[in-house]
C-alpha cells in the first residue's frame, strides 16, 4: 500500500505543487499546504486509493487545507495600494513586460474571492472540466460557470473601471 502512495506522489507531486502555488500565490505556502495534505492523505490512503479519482480528491484536500489556513490567518494580511506598488516598481525592458503582466494577473487573481480564485486556477492553470472543478469545490457545474464568469469579469476590469484583455495573461 505504501508503494502505491509513493508512486502516486512521484507521478503527481509537480502538478499538485503547481496547483497549490497558483491557488495560494506563494510557493512556500504551497509547499507547506501540499506537505500537510499529503501527510493526511498517506494516513487515509487505503480509502483514498479506492476512489475513482484519487487525484481530484487530493486536489480538493489541498483546497480545503488552504482555505483552513486562510481562515486561521485571515486578519494578518495587509494589502498595499496599487499606486504604492507601481511607485516601487523598477522600469522593465520589453522582454520583461510579459512577466510583469503575468505577475499583475496573479496579483489580481489573488484578490478574487476564494471560490472564484479556485475555479479560475483549476480551469486555466490545471485545465480541469466544469465537473472536475465542481467536485473539487463541492458545488454544481452551473455554480462553477458562474464563479468563472464573475471572476473573468472582475479580472477584465482594471482598478479604474476600464475593460482589459485577460486571456493572454492567464497562460
Amino acid at each position: 500500500m505504501r508503494d502505491r502512495f509513493d508512486d502516486f506522489v512521484a507521478e503527481r507531486l509537480d502538478r499538485l505543487l503547481r496547483y497549490a502555488t497558483a491557488l495560494t500565490c506563494d510557493p512556500h505556502l504551497a509547499q507547506d499546504v501540499v506537505q500537510e495534505t499529503l501527510l493526511r492523505a498517506q494516513q487515509r490512503w487505503a480509502r483514498i486509493a479506492g476512489l475513482r479519482a484519487p487525484e481530484s480528491y487530493v486536489r480538493k484536500m489541498i483546497t480545503n487545507e488552504y482555505l483552513s489556513w486562510r481562515r486561521r490567518k485571515a486578519s494578518r494580511n495587509v494589502a498595499a495600494a496599487n499606486s504604492t506598488l507601481e511607485a516601487l516598481a523598477a522600469p522593465t525592458a520589453d522582454p520583461a513586460d510579459h512577466f510583469a503582466e503575468r505577475d499583475a494577473m496573479r496579483t489580481r487573481i489573488a484578490a478574487l474571492p476564494r471560490k472564484q480564485r479556485a475555479a479560475i486556477v483549476l480551469r486555466f492553470y490545471e485545465d480541469c472540466t466544469d465537473a472536475e472543478i465542481a467536485e473539487a469545490l463541492g458545488c454544481s457545474a452551473g455554480t462553477v460557470r458562474s464563479h468563472i464568469s464573475r471572476a473573468l469579469s472582475t479580472l477584465r476590469t482594471d482598478e479604474r473601471g476600464r475593460r482589459r484583455p485577460v486571456t493572454e495573461a492567464l497562460s
